[in-house]
């Protein structure tokens, strides 16, 4: 059945905290059936995120020294090790009920599936790693990471981001993932020219309807002012 879904698409760089508590009041008001589906579909200013599994020495970095680069540093609630989000980067953030026998395993490989099948529009191979929890690589290196928790083990939060002109230098400061022997890359680094958000936004969102049969709406104008507010420097 397909499955009716707001979904959000602010345009500029959007603060993670703003972000981060945009979604948890979206799938709080999910969990209680108070609206439909949802996605987000955003870019971030320069920002490491820590997981529940991360430990201190994966962020190659101080906190100060992120901070000195321009970048901030959060410790959230999804699953994972550390990992980096910024400009030229999608990160999307499903917000789907999975019903009353929720199958985590099958969410993340439709996310998984979502962002191969990406790829391949482009013209690039992508697959994923049956000894590697979660995510998308192309060989031995990454290029999205999965990270997701379940609010009530019901509703999803969190969710992936792609490389797509991303500034990999970044990835300097961490031990991405958690994964100290494998690198990142990006869709241009791949393709070899410049891919941007823009270029891949629309065939990620024709992607995720595809593997997870959702059908998406404009979310109502009073809900797409909780992410309009895009960073200014």
């Amino acid at each position: 059945m397909t499955r009716r879904t707001w979904l959000f698409e602010p345009e500029g760089v959007v603060p993670y905290d703003a972000a981060n508590d945009a979604m948890h009041d979206l799938a709080r008001r999910r969990l209680d059936d108070v609206i439909p589906d949802a996605a987000i579909l955003l870019q971030h200013p320069p920002v490491f995120t820590a997981g529940r599994r991360a430990k201190p020495e994966h962020l190659v970095w101080s906190e100060d020294e992120a901070t000195a680069h321009g970048a901030e540093v959060h410790h959230i609630d999804r699953g994972g090790s550390f990992t980096f989000h910024g400009p030229g980067q999608l990160v999307g953030y499903p917000i789907l009920h999975l019903g009353g026998r929720p199958d985590a395993a099958r969410y993340l490989r439709s996310l998984e599936a979502a962002v191969i099948r990406t790829g391949a529009e482009l013209g690039v191979q992508l697959h994923r790693r049956g000894d590697v929890q979660t995510g998308v690589f192309a060989g031995e290196d990454k290029v999205c990471a999965i990270g997701v928790r379940l609010m009530r083990t019901r509703v999803t939060l969190h969710g992936f981001a792609i490389n797509c002109d991303t500034d990999l230098s970044w990835f300097d400061g961490i031990v991405a993932c958690g994964l100290p022997d494998n690198g990142v890359t990006s869709l241009s680094r791949l393709l070899d020219r410049d891919v941007t958000v823009e270029e891949v936004r629309p065939i990620v969102r024709h992607a995720l309807a595809a593997e997870l049969d959702l059908a998406f709406e404009e979310a109502p104008a009073d809900e797409l002012a909780l992410l309009r507010s895009p960073l200014v420097a």
